[in-house]
């Protein structure tokens, strides 16, 4: 492996086209050559909110608003979310987020995963107003 890895986020394919309308996730860590640290890229179109809560078994992550706003829900809190906020997420809390009027663009860090992961799917139903 080499000691020093370049890649351009925006170069990376989206890997959410086709799960959820109105938004793009660019997974890094495999363009990478990451084994500890996973980066993602993740638009939401205005008014957009994920299409699922999750949390994880083992990954810590941290979001970062690079533009736009919008809301994020941790557990049963739901906070409102400007440019260069920065959220910590346990692993064990459910979390998902909503973009605003001007859209929502955010990266996402996580932590060193187990093999295959370790993420666990919220009920559909979670996230309600």
């Amino acid at each position: 492996m080499s000691a020093y890895t370049i890649t351009n986020l925006m170069e990376i394919e989206d890997s959410a086209s086709g799960r959820g309308a109105g938004m793009q996730a660019r997974f890094a860590r495999s363009h990478i050559d990451s084994e500890q640290i996973g980066v993602t890229l993740i638009s939401y179109e205005p008014g957009v909110r994920a299409p699922m809560g999750h949390s994880h078994r083992e990954q810590e992550e941290v979001y970062v608003v690079v533009s736009g706003s919008g809301r994020i829900k941790l557990d049963d809190d739901i906070l409102a979310l400007a440019p260069w906020d920065v959220v910590r997420v346990a692993p064990s809390t459910v979390r998902a987020l909503e973009a605003g009027p001007d859209g929502l663009e955010v990266i996402a860090v996580g932590s060193a995963r187990p093999e295959g992961g370790d993420g666990v799917r919220a009920p559909e139903d979670w996230w309600s107003d």
